[in-house]
């Protein structure tokens, strides 16, 4: 029976194609709310003047963006550069190795249970595209996926950013309550809270059940939080 207008309206295949966008920004983000929290908790034990806190917790936040977005950066690029070596070595290898190279195409293909006589048809007409021949193999032999133009960039301001983000919400209690012990009770209430929206968003993102991913985030970076602020009071 052949497929309506109404039936390929409804069947709308949605699939989510920034998982890369959305792992930078948990990345920053689950830092950036933990790390000056427990900074500024370990510092409310020790100071009472909330300015102090927050131009300690502003000076951390300043340094550990930096970092997080530089490490970003350098892993993305180091992703394109072993991207880049790889299709090198591919393109050379269907070149002075064509049979052998051949043959692993023809065992990718076994392992999805196809037929032989269709294995040989497929490596035959992949073999006469060597474009398409090494971008199959950088897949599925290897499971490279080809970088995205200017991913590091992107990576590294995104990192960077969430954490600026995730960093002034503990913080901001702070900012307008001038006894640090009376504004780390607000930091604990608004870093949990965060950290829970943060989790129903992710999770409507990436495609997990939202509650799950809510009580999942609070729980982790709640723990998180706590071994950091413990190891800072006693640091202090």
């Amino acid at each position: 029976m052949p497929e309506t207008e109404i039936d390929k309206k409804a069947h709308v295949e949605e699939h989510f194609l920034a998982s890369d966008l959305i792992r930078d920004i948990v990345i920053g983000m689950s830092d950036g709310l933990t790390v000056p929290f427990a900074l500024a908790a370990g510092l409310s034990g020790s100071v009472s003047n909330a300015s102090l806190v927050v131009i300690a917790g502003v000076a951390e936040i300043a340094a550990g963006s930096i970092a997080m977005g530089l490490g970003g950066y350098l892993a993305a690029r180091t992703d394109e550069e072993h991207y880049a070596t790889e299709l090198v070595r591919e393109k050379r290898e269907i070149v002075e190795l064509p049979d052998r190279e051949r043959q692993e195409v023809a065992d990718i293909l076994r392992e999805w249970s196809l037929p032989e006589s269709a294995i040989h048809e497929t490596v035959d007409a992949m073999s006469k595209d060597p474009e398409k021949w090494v971008d199959f193999m950088m897949k599925y032999e290897l499971g490279l996926e080809k970088p995205e133009p200017k991913r590091a960039l992107t990576s590294s301001a995104t990192i960077g950013g969430s954490y600026i983000v995730g960093g002034l919400i503990p913080l901001f209690p702070y900012m307008i309550i001038s006894n640090a012990n009376s504004a780390l009770l607000l930091s604990v209430i608004m870093t949990l809270i965060a950290l829970f929206i943060f989790g129903l968003v992710k999770g409507k993102f990436t495609g997990a059940k939202p509650f799950k991913s809510a009580f999942q985030t609070t729980l982790v970076g709640g723990l998180a939080a706590g071994i950091a602020f413990i190891i800072a009071k006693l640091i202090s």
